[in-house]
This record gives structure tokens, C-alpha cells and sequence, in this order.
């Protein structure tokens, strides 16, 4: 068994709050424009790449989240 010190271990935690949360507001973010881009599409198909673009957007929530868990996890120096 590997001994964690207690610094490192919320270090850890801090970590995978951060990735959570982009991953939770990136999920909700999706949903409400997912919802809305199919009744643009239905109606104007020729608005699928706006409705794309919009889609792709939120997933740099949780590029940030991950970026910050790797900041916070070089400074605790687990990596």
C-alpha cells in the first residue's frame, strides 16, 4: 500500500473537482443547445454548421477543467 500525504491527497481531489465540473457544465451546456439546434435543423437545414459550431463550443469548459487539473496537480507535484 502506497502512503499519501494529506496535501497531496486534496491536491488529487482539487483535481478531479476540476475536471468534473467542466465535465457537468459542458454536459447541461450541450443539452439546452443540443435541444434548440434540432428544432433550427428541422426547420432550416441549411443552419447545421452554425448549429455544429454552437454544439462544439462548450467542450472548452472541460479543456479548462483539464488544464487546471493539470496545473494543480504540476504544482502539488504528482506529475
Amino acid at each position: 500500500m502506497v502512503a499519501i500525504d494529506i496535501p497531496t491527497a486534496i491536491a488529487t481531489i482539487g483535481a478531479g473537482f476540476a475536471i468534473a465540473g467542466g465535465a457537468i457544465g459542458t454536459g447541461i451546456a450541450q443539452s439546452a443547445i443540443g435541444s434548440a439546434g434540432l428544432g433550427v435543423v428541422a426547420e432550416k437545414p441549411e443552419q447545421m454548421g452554425i448549429v455544429l459550431l454552437l454544439m462544439v463550443l462548450p467542450e472548452t469548459l472541460l479543456i479548462f477543467g483539464f488544464v487546471v487539473a493539470i496545473l494543480i496537480m504540476l504544482a502539488a507535484g504528482i506529475v
